[in-house]
């Protein structure tokens, strides 16, 4: 099943490649790097392009990386019952991996919250919820949506924890330790790629969300 762990990955992350941010902004004749944050997601996106475009571009990134999950399935699930589901995840985990670090871009995509909030729904979407809930909490509170995207990886991970070791996510308890371990990789993926933002809301200089903000002034 090794083979078929990294075929999975791979496959996902050609899925990833899919850039939905930059794809739309070239319609609208700009390149969505070169605006506000950088980063081709949905939340640069929004800022740039509105709320239309931001909520195009979060289907876009969480459908590409659910239809990434769907191949796995299909492609496994007569052989591998319930390992199937570990496949998705190496499948999921690929398509944040293309979408963040897509070669053709020079490396330079999105931060992976919207492929992330695909996964979940198309993984366990119990764990939805309370992810949804405590991201429109925190950027209702703070104005940082930032702040709310790292607490949703991390809420993510504990859920997947819980879950598991309930026994709900059916996973073969032996697969159970991969299973976290590749957890921790999607949480790891978003604090890394929020460090900067880290770093300013430690500092206090991070700016807050406004859709009165959009363009080159805001860094996400």
């Amino acid at each position: 099943m090794i083979g078929n762990r990294m075929l999975c990955l791979v496959m996902g992350y050609v899925f990833g490649l899919f850039q939905t941010g930059y794809l739309y902004g070239k319609t609208q004749h700009i390149d969505i790097r070169e605006h506000g944050s950088g980063n081709a997601g949905a939340t640069n996106t929004l800022r740039t392009l509105g709320a239309k475009a931001g909520l195009i571009v979060f289907l876009g990134d969480a459908g590409k990386t659910m239809l990434a999950m769907l191949l796995a399935w299909l492609l496994f699930h007569n052989q591998y019952g319930g390992g199937v589901r570990l496949l998705a995840m190496y499948a999921g985990l690929g398509s944040v991996l293309g979408h963040n670090f897509p070669f053709y871009m020079k490396f330079k995509g999105g931060k992976g919250v919207a492929c992330t909030a695909g996964f979940i729904l198309a993984f366990y979407p119990p764990m939805a919820p309370a992810c949804l809930l405590l991201f429109i909490l925190v950027v209702a509170l703070t104005k940082y949506v930032s702040l709310g995207s790292i607490l949703v990886g991390i809420c993510f991970f504990i859920q997947l924890l819980v879950y598991g070791q309930l026994g709900y996510l059916g996973i073969h308890k032996d697969l159970l330790p991969e299973a976290y371990a590749l957890g921790a990789a999607f949480m790891l993926l978003i604090l890394g790629r929020h460090h900067a933002n880290i770093r300013r809301l430690l500092s206090g200089t991070e700016n807050k969300f406004s859709m009165h903000k959009a363009g080159d002034r805001e860094k996400k």
